[in-house]
């Protein structure tokens, strides 16, 4: 049977909810972060050697990052293609590209806000701190914040066109794309400026799949994602 080790407060609800929304069988091997250092505990070392989730296990296959989970899944358990569209198509086209674009160039601000935020804070010698709240601050309104404006704004801008990331149907890559959406809400960087986001949150968020992987997943709060 197919295993979700699954951490909470991380990309792996996106799989619990992947799974629910094809209505596959699955078992959730569950970790905790560590409360001080927010990271997964060493016993997913055991499962892949850099320790991280998601990762799932279906037999003898262990399969580690999101996309690959995503494209593992769907060809292993999608065969009518409800979640991924035709091959051929020019929805599929559009598919990839958000599927890929969500840990790529999507999330990659988002997580530099967060190492920046923390630069001055311990363990930063006390000493130094002041110095490095000035550098984190520079950088963040020079590069990051700019980047995070300017990548929201092309989300928003795709969804005022189209019903969904991949085109007029829900697919895999909305799944992908919301942990990437979710973050930013949860960190007040979505607010009135951005209706077609709001909005995307409130129909995933609505969906029976999204609400089933809640219930089996645990909390799921992204502020220190």
């Amino acid at each position: 049977m197919l295993t979700v080790h699954h951490l909470n407060h991380s990309r792996s609800q996106r799989v619990l909810w992947l799974l629910e929304e094809l209505a596959v069988d699955y078992e959730i091997a569950h970790y905790e972060r560590d409360k001080k250092t927010m990271l997964a505990p060493p016993e997913l070392l055991a499962v892949h050697p850099l320790g991280k989730s998601p990762v799932i296990t279906d037999g003898e296959h262990t399969v580690a990052e999101s996309g690959a989970i995503i494209e593992y899944v769907l060809d292993q358990y999608d065969a009518q293609h409800h979640l991924r569209p035709a091959h051929g198509s020019d929805a599929l086209l559009q598919y990839r590209y958000w599927l890929h674009y969500a840990e790529g160039s999507a999330i990659t601000p988002l997580l530099l806000q967060l190492v920046f935020e923390r630069i001055s804070k311990p363990p930063m010698p006390l000493v130094m701190r002041p110095s490095a709240a000035i550098i984190a601050m520079g950088v963040k309104m020079s590069y990051i914040k700019p980047q995070i404006k300017k990548h929201l704004a092309f989300q928003e801008q795709t969804l005022n066109e189209q019903t969904w990331f991949a085109g007029a149907e829900f697919s895999a890559a909305d799944i992908q794309m919301s942990f990437v959406i979710e973050a930013a809400h949860a960190r007040g960087l979505i607010q009135q400026d951005y209706p077609q986001l709001n909005d995307f949150l409130n129909r995933i968020q609505a969906r029976p799949a999204y609400q089933q992987a809640l219930s089996r997943g645990g909390p799921y709060q992204l502020g220190q994602f």
